[in-house]
């Protein structure tokens, strides 16, 4: 048995399985050698790392598609639009022929289907939103960038404004309840929040206006995203694939990131239990997920941890994409179980000191030196070890990864708009809504009475009311039915990371 078919053998598997490549060894590939990740394994988590250029978007391409071929929706942050070709078929090339034959793979173009959306209403997919009240204080502190005091401060704030029944939709909302709190006419309230300082409030009220500023506003209000939008599958049975963009990321990335984690928050409060399922029901993908750990606080830290431990129970798989392992905290990275590592430079001290530590997360190997393959691999290869369908840690493998099938280029932006135009979620979330909310009520508190109308000239004739017209405008049932909503208003209780659990 050669060396490769001896790492091989410990890929097998029974059931399903994502294809990522073939094993490579002293620079020879065994076509028959395949390297694989079982579907049942995958809500295991995972992690692809790599420096710029080494090939990590087309793997999180490759997976992609075998996991919507198998039915399993998923959701990628398409930071710079390399995803797109998602939805249109590869082209065969002299290079996609020689990769196939080299990985054993019977490559054949294919399309899949792609549902582009934009966080706000700046991009060219279906806007999408959250709500300042479910996204709640924790996940929006850490796109202010706010310290650990302020984060305590506004979550004080959001629990005033639960308890009366002011919703907050929009950052307006929040603006008009942070004003209020830190006026004359707020100063008892602010008081009586626990030792709120007005100079925190306003802190906060200067970031959340620097934040509408730089145009944040367009990402919170309503309508809100149902995150069961985001499991849906063909008409064929393919996994619908949502791809999720943010115009001008340099801009604010922390939001990126941050809205990513409040879908997966959402997903885990709106899911049943599972148990061990044959192949999971969603796949999450986060790229760019330094911007997810940087400058976090130690709650939000451990909420992730948290949600990452618990939600593979829920049949979600979440894999973070990054340049350097040592971008995930150690106890996300321990959650992780598929490793698909592409090469690492090394040329500062800093550099080689995350090398060494990358090498200490794999198993030994007896047919790599791994510090040097890691430094060694060729565009489009990896450093691979997955769980088993035992639940063991598979051989390490230098593995040369197969082409995508579908294009390996972007999709102009007027072919996402139009395609985008034609999602059955257009008529859903196109249009922003702004019902009555926390600014709404606070203006109509502090503003003065209207004046008294002018004589109307007598109405005709009109119909009698209806039973029900009569029920609903008797004022006893009036006083109930505002007393019921002002109920339903303050009926909110709060899970991870803060965000709301129960909303109007």
């Amino acid at each position: 048995m050669t060396a490769q078919s001896d790492i091989a053998a410990g890929y097998a598997s029974e059931g399903a399985a994502i294809e990522l490549g073939a094993v490579l060894v002293d620079g020879t590939v065994e076509p028959t050698a395949r390297v694989r990740v079982p579907l049942a394994t995958l809500n295991r988590h995972g992690l692809v790392a790599g420096a710029t250029g080494t090939g990590k978007t087309k793997t999180l391409q490759l997976v992609a598609e075998q996991l919507s071929a198998a039915g399993v929706p998923v959701v990628m942050a398409d930071v710079k639009g390399d995803l797109s070709g998602l939805s249109r078929e590869g082209a065969a090339d002299d290079r996609i022929t020689t990769r196939a034959a080299e990985t054993g793979d019977d490559w054949q173009p294919a399309a899949f289907p792609v549902q582009f959306l934009s966080l706000g209403t700046g991009g060219a997919g279906v806007p999408v939103r959250a709500t300042i009240t479910s996204f709640g204080p924790i996940l929006l502190s850490k796109v202010l960038g706010l310290n650990d005091t302020q984060e305590s401060t506004l979550g004080l704030i959001f629990h005033w404004a639960d308890q009366r029944g002011l919703p907050l939709l929009d950052t307006k909302d929040l603006r008009s309840v942070i004003t209020h709190l830190t006026s004359e006419e707020g100063k008892a309230d602010l008081k009586g929040l626990g030792g709120v300082s007005s100079a925190t409030a306003g802190v906060i009220l200067r970031s959340l206006v620097n934040l509408e500023a730089q145009g944040g506003d367009t990402f919170f209000g309503e309508p809100e995203l149902d995150p069961r939008d985001l499991m849906r599958t063909s008409s064929d049975g393919r996994g619908v694939v949502s791809l999720l963009e943010l115009a001008e990321l340099q801009a604010r990335p922390a939001l990126f990131s941050t809205f990513l984690m409040w879908l997966l928050a959402e997903l885990f409060q709106e899911l049943p239990e599972e148990g061990d399922l044959d192949k999971p029901k969603l796949v999450f993908f986060f790229d760019e997920a330094h911007l997810l750990f940087a400058d976090a606080s130690k709650a939000f830290l451990e909420q992730i941890t948290q949600t990452v431990k618990l939600i593979r129970s829920k049949g979600v798989g979440v894999f973070f994409c990054t340049q350097l392992p040592t971008d995930v905290p150690n106890a996300v990275l321990s959650q992780l179980g598929a490793r698909v590592q592409h090469a690492l430079r090394a040329f500062t001290p800093e550099d080689q000191a995350a090398l060494a530590k990358t090498v200490k997360t794999y198993p030994t190997s007896p047919h790599y030196d791994l510090e040097k393959a890691l430094t060694s691999l060729g565009i489009g290869e990896a450093v691979v070890t997955v769980l088993s369908e035992k639940g063991a840690p598979t051989p390490v493998a230098w593995t040369r990864l197969r082409a995508p099938r579908s294009l390996m280029d972007t999709v102009g932006a007027d072919a996402i708009k139009q395609a985008a135009a034609s999602s059955e979620l257009h008529g859903k979330y196109a249009e922003t809504v702004d019902r009555e909310s926390a600014y709404e009520k606070l203006a109509a508190k502090v503003a003065p009475p209207p004046e008294a109308p002018a004589a109307e000239p007598e109405a005709p004739a009109r119909e009698e009311p209806s039973v029900v017209e009569k029920v609903l405008g008797n004022s006893a049932v009036k006083s109930f039915l505002r007393s019921a909503a002002s109920a339903l208003g303050r009926e909110i209780t709060r899970g991870l990371f803060g965000t709301a659990r129960k909303r109007r």
